[in-house]
């Protein structure tokens, strides 16, 4: 296959995983807004937390000034100057898929097709009147029929094993940087309501919930979520689909079957970073810190990105 063919499969499914994770976070930061604050503000700070996630905080106070709820939920998902806006992901995907037409089945390009013909109605309508809880369903509810359509229709060839690299690649990084940012959120929150501390809970339930995860928790573990228990079901446990460990066998799996010899260098880190999850215990995570911890395999994901995009995507 083409590294530029490759290139826009990979990158019309990182899209699109991208815009599903962007509503997912900012569902729950708009969910969480809307709690009593217990004196932390007006919920600003949970509005500015995908700013900060995704690294556009800046951009957006250069634009836009102080914090503002209504301008801070337009920039992030409808704002097409921002490249970062779930607007803008979708229009990426498309505009990837539009290339590789070829490649793709009828339904899995008119479903994307159909999810930027509506965002933009829905852009031109406004978030406001829309509604954001329904807009962040609308966005999950377009990328699961997109799923749907890839996986019941494409040949299980080399174009399936480059939308699924690009899909997991992305959805490790998500998993590690919302982990990250809710703990580090959390800090030593002590505020109990009947013997429990309530943000702590109603903090770690509504991520849990972001990432599909909360059934997986319930029937897994007893009692309340916390640190310890979410960080190893969201970091080591391989049956929940959205876990660090999921998405590193799912990537190992698919750059181990691609045949030819310049994709060993993104073999053998992937297999170094599933083996290290395979054989770390929740207990060496939080021995090392789970901030630490968290922001090495980080680097780790980008280091396993790069090494994909060098030794398939690169155009000679």
């Amino acid at each position: 296959m083409l590294s530029r063919t490759a290139s826009d499969l990979y990158w019309m499914s990182r899209y699109l995983e991208r815009a599903e994770n962007l509503a997912r976070m900012l569902d729950v930061s708009y969910s969480l807004s809307l709690m009593p604050q217990d004196g932390r503000g007006d919920g600003l700070d949970e509005l500015a937390m995908p700013l900060l996630i995704t690294g556009t905080l800046d951009d957006y106070l250069e634009r836009h000034g102080p914090l503002h709820a209504e301008r801070m939920l337009h920039f992030f998902a409808l704002d097409a100057q921002n490249s970062a806006s779930i607007y803008s992901c979708l229009g990426a995907a498309r505009s990837n898929a539009h290339a590789v037409r070829g490649r793709i089945t009828a339904d899995m390009w008119e479903n994307i097709n159909a999810t930027w013909l509506e965002i933009r109605g829905i852009a031109d309508q406004g978030l406001g009147r829309y509604g954001i809880s329904r807009f962040c369903e609308w966005v999950k509810e377009r990328s699961h029929l997109f799923r749907g359509a890839t996986f019941g229709t494409i040949m299980r060839g080399e174009a399936y094993r480059f939308i699924r690299l690009g899909t997991f690649i992305e959805r490790a990084d998500n998993t590690l940087r919302l982990l990250d940012a809710r703990y580090e959120m959390l800090g030593e929150d002590i505020d109990e309501i009947d013997g429990r501390p309530a943000r702590s809970y109603y903090q770690w339930s509504a991520l849990l919930r972001a990432l599909s995860s909360f059934e997986a928790f319930a029937e897994i573990y007893r009692g309340s979520p916390g640190t310890r228990k979410v960080s190893e079901l969201l970091l080591l446990r391989p049956e929940v689909p959205r876990s660090l460990r999921a998405c590193m066998d799912e990537l190992y799996l698919m750059l181990s079957s691609l045949p030819g010899d310049n994709g060993r260098p993104a073999q053998r880190l992937a297999a170094e970073l599933d083996a290290r999850l395979r054989y770390t215990s929740i207990d060496e995570v939080l021995d090392e810190g789970l901030h630490a911890w968290l922001t090495d395999f980080i680097l780790r994901v980008r280091e396993l990105g790069q090494a994909i995009h060098t030794s398939y995507l690169e155009v000679a």
